[in-house]
């Protein structure tokens, strides 16, 4: 009886998302795709496919940019193009913030991962795609997925020349945000 619930659960379930497609207007035009790791980081998954699926994404800005690093956005509170954007990456979502799920991934270029604070159960809304391998990330940040296409697009994001890689004018943007199955 047990085993039989269990399946219908299962089967009840939302079916888990595997991809994003991610439009970008700028200095970078185009669009990124990006396979989720479903099985890699559930939890996340789930989160950043809600997100994405509610249109929370939609018109948030990519505020941080190192070259040779990491593009990141995803801040859905403080990072929406035409808001007040001054607190842009201190934000999330009203989402719970989620327990690490790291794994053996190695952040190497187009690896998608989760920002955090210093805290590593802290990760919510923002994530990042790297330009370059950045190993020291390992085991540190949750990895959520990997761009398969659209690199050339991510090459050419606006680099942050303020604090800490802060983008200084108009950022580049995910214009749209869409989840692919």
């Amino acid at each position: 009886m047990r085993k039989l619930a269990a399946v219908f659960a299962l089967m009840a379930s939302p079916a888990l998302a595997t991809g994003l497609q991610i439009e970008v207007e700028g200095e970078a035009n185009g669009t990124i795709t990006v396979d989720l790791l479903d099985d890699v980081a559930p939890k996340h998954v789930e989160q950043i496919a809600a997100l994405a699926g509610e249109g929370q994404y939609d018109g948030v800005v990519f505020h941080r940019v190192i070259d040779g690093f990491m593009a990141q956005t995803g801040d859905v509170e403080f990072g929406k193009l035409g808001g007040d954007m001054s607190a842009a990456g201190r934000g999330g979502s009203s989402r719970p913030d989620l327990p690490a799920e790291f794994s053996d991934i190695p952040f190497d270029r187009g690896v998608v991962g989760m920002a955090r604070s210093q805290n590593p159960n802290s990760a919510n809304s923002q994530f990042f795609i790297m330009f370059d391998a950045g190993h020291f990330l390992n085991g540190q940040y949750t990895v959520v997925g990997k761009v398969t296409g659209g690199m050339d697009v991510v090459d050419q994001i606006k680099l942050g020349k303020g604090q800490n890689g802060a983008v200084v004018g108009q950022p580049d943007v995910m214009k749209k945000v869409t989840v692919t199955k």
